[in-house]
């Protein structure tokens, strides 16, 4: 059963959860991280993001029409799109400044995937929905983007909170989630990918995004 859910759209953040925890389509899948994130850690903020990512994907696989599918595509674009900046701005920095150099290592590794993914979902949110090349384009972006959460998750995060003591995960997650809500909502690949020239290209472009989102359909 679905609890704890807000608005979904540009002004909302969505949470789902079954059991107190996030639903997970790729649980059986994916490698399992060393241990689960507390609830007040940068980790599962991240976490709960990539679970909400895998849930939009397969709402938009299971749509019974191309306006349920325009909206669950629309949710999909706008969370990765903030998801995607925010941990530019505020976890790859971290990375870099407590890890050394295989923080750096893994930062750029991850910008590059992050890279990869923007262009690809550039190319998505061009498309309608009844494009014959739609659901191939958003398959072959979510097989990208699982890689790369599964590195994350089994990986980078852990690494990053053994670095951390539990007041410093809390403020990197109260910093991630206010970032989120400045950042573009929509996919620039062309943008700088590290501060603080992100920052201002991102200030420039979020606003004419969520202009744009004003006049989109999400789910109701």
């Amino acid at each position: 059963m679905l609890h704890n859910t807000v608005a979904r759209g540009p002004a909302f953040v969505l949470r789902y959860a079954t059991s107190g925890s996030v639903l997970r389509f790729y649980s059986d899948s994916r490698p399992k991280p060393a241990s689960t994130p507390s609830e007040n850690t940068i980790s599962s903020a991240v976490v709960q993001d990539h679970d909400e990512l895998r849930e939009y994907y397969q709402r938009i696989k299971a749509a019974a029409d191309d306006d349920e599918r325009t909206r669950w595509a629309n949710q999909f674009r706008w969370e990765l799109a903030r998801h995607s900046i925010g941990e530019e701005l505020v976890v790859y920095p971290e990375y870099e400044r407590l890890l050394g150099a295989e923080g750096k290592e893994l930062a750029d590794r991850d910008r590059a995937d992050h890279q990869e993914v923007k262009e690809q979902l550039k190319v998505l949110q061009d498309m309608y929905v009844d494009d014959p090349k739609f659901q191939s384009t958003l398959d072959t972006l979510m097989d990208s983007l699982e890689e790369h959460m599964n590195q994350e998750e089994s990986v980078d995060l852990p690494a990053l909170e053994k670095k951390l003591d539990g007041t410093g995960s809390e403020k990197l997650l109260k910093s991630f989630q206010r970032t989120k809500h400045f950042v573009p909502t929509r996919s620039h690949p062309s943008a700088p990918d590290k501060p603080p020239f992100e920052t201002v290209a991102g200030l420039m472009a979020a606003p004419m995004d969520k202009l744009r989102d004003l006049f989109s359909k999400f789910p109701q």
